[in-house]
């Protein structure tokens, strides 16, 4: 089957166009320059919460309902269990009753008051039977009032019985369960609020190079991205303890972490002049590395170099440091431009 040229065109355009767009994409040259190269050390941290808020019982009872379990998430003012007292429940089945009583009594101390009112009229009573009979109204009127108000203490009482989120966050430990007698006050639940950090541990030596602000690096979670992650210290403790000084990092996505889990952490410790390029300008060949220079006349010519530690920053992830065969001003070009 024979194809037209026409018909071919699209696609080889097609071609053409993604071939400019990886050029682009891609570095055409480096120039090499002295810089300042930060002395790193190693420590580790710890995914610590900002702030773990116990959720406390209100009243004393037994746990009738438990809502949570250690890990879950839970919103402010989510019920996470649910705390009864037997003799609150027949306290306020006995105020019901005296209510009921109150208004029978209210009841008939109205009858009484108006009988008294339309006998006082033809001077069939005496005015102190009158006065006692609305003073009975007075009375009657009051202790309902008493009652239906003791019912409502007693009932937002039992309804306080309902312990509630204090924050929003991750139930870290539940250390009661369904059944379970508490007292006023006792912890119920203990939530981690979603604020996670990094809490350092540095050794006293390295504490004077500590600022707020600092940038730190990081390992990934996932170890198989081989991406570093930077973050950056927010709190220094004025306080050494064992000779460590701690300190309060933030980074992305260490709310995925679990809490308590321990991270490697490269923290500032001094610096040196020195020269860091992209690994990406990097030749490796038969165990030698090289490097693809321009000359003065436009040509590119391969040059050994030996390489260093890798020292990524955020501007440069896969930086790398260049111990020998490059200086400051050198312009390098992709790996194969060389003949």
């Amino acid at each position: 089957m024979r194809i037209s040229h026409w018909a071919a065109l699209p696609g080889l355009c097609l071609g053409l166009c993604l071939g400019a767009v990886a050029a682009q994409a891609a570095p055409a040259s480096f120039t090499v320059s002295a810089s300042r190269i930060a002395e790193q050390k190693a420590v580790f941290a710890t995914v610590e919460s900002a702030h773990v808020v116990p959720a406390r019982a209100r009243i004393g009872g037994t746990i009738t309902s438990y809502e949570v379990r250690d890990g879950d998430m839970v919103k402010a003012g989510q019920e996470i269990a649910m705390v009864a007292d037997p003799a609150m429940v027949q306290q306020l089945n006995a105020l019901e009753a005296g209510i009921a009583a109150a208004k029978a009594q209210l009841a008939q101390a109205n009858i009484d008051f108006t009988r008294a009112k339309s006998l006082i009229r033809s001077g069939a009573v005496s005015r102190s039977v009158y006065d006692q009979a609305k003073t009975g109204v007075e009375v009657a009127t009051n202790t309902l009032k008493a009652k239906v108000a003791a019912h409502a203490a007693l009932a937002q009482q039992i309804a306080e019985g309902a312990v509630l989120a204090p924050v929003s966050g991750r139930v870290l430990q539940t250390p009661v369960t369904q059944g379970t007698v508490v007292m006023n006050g006792d912890t119920v639940a203990r939530i981690a609020e979603q604020d996670y950090v990094l809490r350092l541990d540095i050794p006293e030596f390295h504490a004077a190079y500590l600022h707020v602000g600092d940038p730190v690096r990081f390992d990934p979670l996932d170890p198989t991205t081989g991406k570093p992650l930077f973050g950056k210290i927010t709190l220094i403790y004025p306080q050494i303890i064992n000779g460590r000084v701690e300190a309060d990092a933030t980074a992305p996505d260490v709310g995925t972490y679990f809490v308590g889990e321990r991270v490697r952490v490269w923290v500032y410790a001094g610096s040196r002049p020195g020269i860091v390029i992209p690994k990406s300008f990097i030749d490796t060949r038969f165990g030698l590395d090289y490097a693809d220079l321009r000359t003065k006349d436009g040509q590119a010519v391969a040059v050994p170099i030996q390489r260093g530690e890798p020292h990524p920053t955020p501007a440069m992830p896969d930086g790398i440091e260049i111990l020998s065969g490059l200086k400051p001003g050198d312009v390098l070009l992709p790996p194969g431009s060389a003949p």
